[in-house]
């Protein structure tokens, strides 16, 4: 065997890297250092969890991972690629194309039917309207959500809410769902529905999934606890598989 074919291919890079993250709000005695420096690393197909008290620096963090905030230093890669050397309308096309959203408050349109909340995605694409039909009806029964199509969000429960809301990040098949309290607004059955659905897709979908929550019976689900306090990585902690 000759030297060549002894070498090991490289390791593909991690999904997201964060190196020395800052991210500094206002200016001189009013300057407030939400990050610290972060080093964070994330592969694909994990499912983390990201805890810490209030003001420590975790949302920050999830709105620089999505794309919906810059930070004042350090480096951002997505998938190898720097994201701070990607202008406005890059970013927003990464977010487009690689990254899905549920957040604590659903954000669905009120007037608007349970397949045409899920559809938007696609329609920001330009797919055209019966492959998105196609798609989000997909997205529904992935959820458990088949014959709910044409309901609105007034109709639903908050637990169908976020089942819609979770369709609606996952039609677009992104590599990275970001989850921001996802069982905030839900009770404790409705809570762990969801948690067995994130699971899920997890495992069965290889779905990399980042998730901010303030509880710890939802954070068990996840196979990795990220702990923010005063703006830095407080403690990194691998967990065994949930039954």
């Amino acid at each position: 065997m000759n030297a060549a074919a002894a070498v090991s291919p490289p390791a593909p890079p991690p999904l997201v890297a964060l190196a020395a993250i800052t991210k500094i709000y206002g200016t001189g005695t009013a300057a407030m250092r939400a990050l610290r420096g972060i080093d964070l690393a994330i592969g694909r197909g994990e499912f983390v969890a990201v805890m810490g008290p209030s003001g420590s620096g975790k949302s920050t963090c999830m709105n620089i991972l999505g794309c919906l905030d810059t930070p004042t230093a350090g480096g951002y890669r997505f998938l190898g690629v720097d994201v701070g050397s990607l202008d406005r309308n890059r970013r927003a096309l990464l977010r487009r194309h690689y990254l899905g959203f549920v957040f604590q408050g659903f954000n669905l349109l009120n007037r608007t039917s349970a397949l045409e909340n899920v559809e938007l995605p696609l329609i920001y694409r330009g797919m055209g309207r019966a492959e998105r039909h196609r798609r989000a009806a997909a997205a529904l029964a992935a959820v458990g959500l088949t014959g709910w199509e044409h309901h609105t969000p007034g109709e639903l429960s908050g637990g169908q809410q976020q089942r819609v809301a979770i369709a609606r990040a996952i039609v677009t098949e992104p590599a990275l769902l970001l989850a921001d309290e996802p069982t905030g607004n839900l009770d404790t059955a409705r809570s762990i529905e969801i948690m067995e659905l994130l699971t899920t897709f997890n495992r069965d979908r290889g779905l990399t999934i980042i998730m901010v929550t303030h509880e710890a019976d939802m954070a068990r689900y996840a196979r990795r606890v990220v702990h923010f306090r005063d703006g830095l990585v407080d403690a990194d902690e691998r967990q065994g598989e949930t039954d």
